[in-house]
């Protein structure tokens, strides 16, 4: 089933298409495959950026928005990424990238569509665990900037990742475990 991707703010995606259009972002962004890339690059599949802050004592995961990020696409494939933030004077373009991230994401995204279950794809970065993952979050309607995950939701830890943890394979949302947020370690 398609993913329904959210739809980035507007001030995000302009200041990513301005980044793009600057001759100096680009060059002082040190990606190779974007100095190198061949064509106009478009930045497509916005995700919404979330950050695990904590797990509560009654297993709720507190998340906040952080950014957005872009796959910039240069013909048939992705070459790099952009990412905005939030500033006091709105949505401002961060950086570009490259590396294992953008490929990771674009398998991930091709092997959610194959889900039979309609979701939202967004990003969430587990400090305590080193991860980053997509978050295929079950309402599809709900606002992109705010939420957490749900005990139906999906997250797919994307590469690089932690050595414990295989890149792409689903696991169940953070609500299950305190130490999610933290980084402690159940004993074994």
């Amino acid at each position: 089933m398609p993913l329904h991707v959210p739809p980035a703010p507007a001030p995000a995606l302009r200041s990513v298409l301005t980044a793009l259009s600057s001759p100096t972002a680009v060059r002082e962004a040190r990606t190779p495959s974007l100095l190198r890339a061949q064509g106009p690059a478009t930045p497509e599949l916005p995700l919404p950026v979330h950050v695990l802050d904590r797990v509560t004592a009654e297993g709720v995961p507190v998340t906040r928005l952080t950014g957005w990020r872009f796959l910039i696409r240069c013909g048939d494939r992705a070459v790099a990424a952009a990412e905005t933030m939030l500033t006091p004077d709105g949505w401002a373009f961060s950086h570009f990238f490259e590396g294992p991230y953008v490929t990771s994401t674009e398998r991930a995204l091709r092997q959610a569509e194959t889900v039979t279950q309609p979701s939202q794809p967004r990003l969430l970065s587990v400090p305590g665990l080193y991860m980053l993952t997509l978050w295929l979050h079950g309402d599809t309607t709900a606002d992109a900037a705010a939420g957490h995950p749900a005990p139906a939701d999906l997250l797919v830890p994307l590469a690089p990742r932690r050595p414990a943890s295989r890149p792409t394979a689903p696991t169940g949302s953070p609500t299950c475990s305190r130490s999610s947020a933290t980084g402690s370690r159940r004993p074994g």
